[in-house]
């Protein structure tokens, strides 16, 4: 227990001490967020290299307790191809925080990075099936590498949809990878916890920076590399561990980006618009439209994600009907607080256009 301590401070004192230096850079390349549409809640602009600092820290962080502890987190084939994806990923940020990218070159980059990291040996290999009465699982075996490529991609891009208020993707991310931890702990998976402890502590560290009034953003720098993170680390952690309800767990630690994003896509649908068109209809626009403030709407989301976490470390803990009817629950909840709130319907950009 001392050396997941040990890491998360050591990320966080890092993150902590970089991020000025981050906003720095940021100035220096232009990789400045200038508010040009009503889309974006913050009225002057805002470095957005935040990312860096934290990549900085989660990677030092990384490669210092490897070598501190090498009995708990070995620099092994899965390790490298982790970094070497996450860097890849870092790259991508950069350039698009700075200069701005094509939607498909980003697209090409994670998909790079994800397949770096599925041919070093994470993948997803079986997903739950509760028509198997024998396991509860199915073997993915040629789906292996195109299911977890699309995860892997899947949920880098959900943390990014979800970064648009101060503090909200940097919290909610925090949020998720330490109740991914305390999973990873009860499954003794100790190389997962302590990379998703490093992440949370890199994390927070940024965090006292990027809360309302916001001094710096993430940028893709770091929302992108967040989700990117989670999501590998979740397969190794996580979704291997080959009970009937794995797979439901990291999509519950992630569920306010998961589920923004998956009700994105069926407003947009719906209402016959591009899938990859950006609006304002996403979960924190809904509640700051019904008057909350961007301090009010972070806590509310902070406090649902703490509540689909802790959801996800119970299932992960018991067995029988408990875990489904648990996720039966939740699904119907937010089923419908998503139509009590209108993320499906039209927004006012879309009714304008119209």
């Amino acid at each position: 227990m001392d050396y997941y301590i040990l890491a998360f401070l050591i990320a966080m004192s890092i993150s902590y001490i970089l991020t000025p230096y981050a906003k720095k850079v940021a100035y220096r390349i232009g990789a400045i967020d200038v508010p040009k549409d009503n889309r974006r809640v913050h009225k002057k602009p805002i470095p957005r290299l935040g990312g860096l600092a934290i990549y900085v820290a989660f990677m030092v962080s990384s490669m210092l307790m490897a070598i501190m502890k090498e009995e708990v987190l070995s620099i092994d084939k899965k390790f490298i191809g982790i970094m070497v994806g996450a860097t890849i990923i870092v790259l991508i940020g950069i350039i698009d925080d700075s200069k701005q990218i094509s939607a498909k070159y980003k697209l090409a980059g994670q998909i790079l990075a994800a397949v770096i990291v599925v041919y070093s040996g994470v993948r997803i290999e079986f997903i739950t099936n509760i028509l198997n009465k024998t396991t509860g699982m199915s073997e993915l075996k040629q789906l292996s590498v195109p299911v977890t490529i699309f995860w892997i991609v899947g949920i880098t891009n959900t943390v990014n949809l979800i970064d648009g208020l101060d503090g909200l993707a940097a919290g909610v991310s925090t949020i998720a990878a330490l109740s991914l931890a305390f999973v990873a702990c009860l499954n003794g998976g100790v190389e997962v916890t302590i990379l998703l402890m490093i992440l949370a502590g890199s994390l927070l560290g940024f965090l006292p920076y990027n809360f309302n009034p916001a001094e710096i953003f993430m940028g893709d720098t770091g929302s992108l590399l967040v989700g990117f993170i989670l999501a590998t680390i979740s397969i190794e952690g996580v979704i291997k561990s080959a009970t009937t309800i794995a797979v439901a767990i990291p999509v519950l630690a992630l569920g306010v980006p998961i589920f923004d994003t998956t009700f994105a896509i069926i407003r947009r649908l719906v209402n016959k618009r591009p899938i990859m068109e950006a609006d304002k209809g996403h979960l924190h626009h809904r509640l700051l439209d019904r008057g909350l403030s961007q301090k009010q709407t972070v806590v509310i989301l902070y406090i649902i994600s703490i509540i689909l976490g802790g959801s996800a470390i119970v299932i992960s803990n018991t067995s029988g009907t408990t875990p489904y009817l648990i996720i039966v629950g939740i699904a119907y909840w937010v089923f419908l607080g998503a139509l009590r709130i209108g993320l499906v319907k039209k927004t006012q950009e879309t009714k304008a256009n119209s």
